[in-house]
């Protein structure tokens, strides 16, 4: 999947929840999906002019551009199905934290302790926030059906969260010896 069908992904996706603006998909983007999915400010504007042009998308009928609402159009949902039942690509990691640690040699035990202090306070955040989402997404399940497939993407971030947590711990350990 090209980087362009990623961003087309993430913008239908967004619109299908419900109908909003160019900003309130960048919001959704940032604030929602945000917790496992990034995506180029750059890249979404286009985007949602591009889904339009090709008819998967449709503004309000007041046909202003400026804050217009956009809606997912019958020909917008069978392109996300589509887009969502394509074969997932390997995507190479880019982790900062495990480059610097790789020539940790070169920086020195107490600087990779610092690292790895500042690793596991971003996991601790991380799991804070995850688990008050999953709180608000786990009562919406009586209602919403749907918020249980949310909740997977939730779970997902708590368990990674945990387990760099304890990566972190068998590091610090390590690095004692």
């Amino acid at each position: 999947m090209s980087r362009a069908s990623k961003t087309e992904l993430a913008v239908l996706g967004a619109i299908s929840v419900q109908p909003m603006s160019g900003y309130a998909v960048r919001a959704a983007i940032t604030e929602t999906l945000g917790h496992f999915w990034s995506e180029s400010f750059g890249q979404i504007y286009p985007t949602i002019a591009r889904l339009e042009g090709e008819g998967f998308i449709e503004r309000d009928a007041d046909g202003k551009t400026s804050g217009s609402t956009y809606r997912l159009t019958r020909a917008g949902r069978r392109r996300l199905v589509t887009l969502l039942h394509e074969p997932i690509p390997p995507a190479p990691p880019r982790n900062g934290t495990m480059l610097r640690l790789f020539f940790g040699g070169l920086l020195g035990a107490e600087a990779c302790r610092g690292i790895l202090d500042d690793a596991r306070l971003r996991a601790e955040e991380q799991l804070a926030a995850l688990e008050a989402i999953r709180d608000e997404v786990q009562a919406e399940i009586a209602t919403d059906p749907d918020a249980r497939y949310r909740l997977l993407t939730v779970l997902a971030g708590q368990h990674s969260a945990r387990a760099q947590i304890a990566w972190v711990e068998e590091s610090l350990e390590l690095l004692a010896m």
